[in-house]
């Protein structure tokens, strides 16, 4: 079904490519579809995903409105810088280390044109490439945040094995965050491979009674240590399995849709963020609400949010 048409209520997405930024200009935030798959440790269609995702933020505006406690105003985050968000297209195939090596220098390229880099998944595999991409040279000060139920830790290539990786390639896992890490979703010998690592991990249930921001403020202040680039792991299968039926590996008791959409707000408010990476949506096995991927989208504009209010640099 056609969207309606409103000069009034103009929607996200259809953003331009980076080709529209002059010489010296930099966008607020930079998309890239970085579609991978094939390693993925279960059976997915999240190749599937970025277009999902771009299609889906037609559905809803790039503004913020006040709310009766008079924080803010009206604001068209999509006319908040000269060019607010540039869209780079899709990494063809991302899979293997040559498709990992085009999804590096497409980042690396991406972050001299943008505050932040978000690559729109694919499977969690993508969280290596998006990451060394955006630190460059700055991985001995690095830091990572993670929204996810897995530690990520797993040997071998795959949607499980990012976190470990990153940190062999020389991350220091003092500067890991793992926020949402669940019961029953995980082994006890992982359990213990993060905890020799030294990563900080912020269980689902210490998540209860607590703000996002204030647990997003605790996880950056490790991460961001050595005043190093941080990168951001959206797994959104971090979430409740209600409101994220297409995560292959979503459980019934993760967190709501609101919580993520704070902590992803919350992180990209901090100058330290430099990239984000969307993870773990399955398109083709989504609910026929589409919600899975609606929140993906909400996500991209929660980033944006959260970028557009950064401090003005002085």
């Amino acid at each position: 079904m056609a969207l309606s048409h409103d000069p009034l209520w103009p929607r996200a997405g259809a953003w331009p490519a980076p080709d529209v930024l002059a010489a010296g200009e930099r966008a607020a935030l930079a998309v890239l579809g970085v579609p991978a798959w094939r390693t993925s440790l279960s059976p997915t269609g999240a190749h599937a995903t970025p277009s999902a995702v771009r299609e889906a933020l037609q559905r809803y505006s790039a503004a913020l409105v006040p709310d009766r406690r008079g924080s803010g105003r009206e604001l068209d985050l999509a006319e908040s810088a000269p060019v607010a968000v540039v869209d780079a297209g899709d990494v063809e195939e991302p899979d293997g280390p040559e498709g990992e090596a085009r999804t590096r220098a497409e980042v690396a390229r991406l972050r001299e044109l943008a505050e932040v880099v978000l690559a729109i998944g694919g499977d969690n595999s993508v969280t290596v490439a998006t990451a060394l991409g955006a630190w460059g040279d700055g991985l001995d000060r690095a830091g990572l945040v993670t929204l996810d139920a897995h530690y990520d830790l797993r040997d071998g290539v795959s949607n499980g094995s990012p976190v470990r990786r990153l940190v062999e390639a020389g991350l220091d896992p003092a500067r890991v965050v793992q926020i949402g890490i669940a019961d029953f979703a995980n082994s006890a010998e992982y359990a213990r491979r993060a905890r020799g690592l030294g990563i900080t991990v912020i269980h689902r249930d210490e998540l209860h009674g607590r703000a996002p921001a204030e647990v997003m403020a605790e996880a950056l202040a490790i991460a961001g240590a050595a005043d190093g680039p941080v990168h951001l792991d959206l797994d959104v299968d971090v979430c409740d399995r209600s409101v994220v039926p297409g995560c292959p590996a979503s459980m019934p008791g993760g967190l709501a849709a609101w919580e993520l959409r704070a902590f992803a707000r919350a992180a990209a408010s901090d100058p330290r963020v430099v990239s984000v990476d969307l993870a773990e949506v399955d398109a083709t096995a989504d609910a026929p609400d589409g919600r899975t991927v609606r929140l993906a989208a909400l996500c991209v504009l929660e980033v944006l949010a959260g970028v557009a209010g950064r401090p003005a640099r002085g």
